[in-house]
């Protein structure tokens, strides 16, 4: 018994890494979307297209988890 738990845990760890993978290009693609229609200072979108590359890298890199986070904080600014 505690063999299988073990097991559908490591499941469920794996299934949420591969959910936050297909997050990240949505995110970044509404990002891309609102930032050409958002009415933004320069700093505040050269923020914005920092935390933007930034996330792309993470996901790149495979940590989606971290490149999840940091596009949060673009859109974030985005919504402001």
């Amino acid at each position: 018994m505690k063999i299988h738990s073990m097991i559908v845990a490591a499941g469920l760890a794996l299934a949420s890494g591969a959910a936050f993978a297909f997050q990240c290009p949505a995110d970044m693609k509404a990002i891309d979307a609102a930032l050409s229609k958002a009415k933004l200072s320069d700093a505040q979108a050269a923020e914005v297209k920092k935390y933007r590359a930034e996330g792309e890298a993470l996901h790149k890199a495979g940590k989606h988890q971290e490149s999840v986070d940091t596009l949060a904080k673009a859109r974030k600014l985005l919504k402001n």
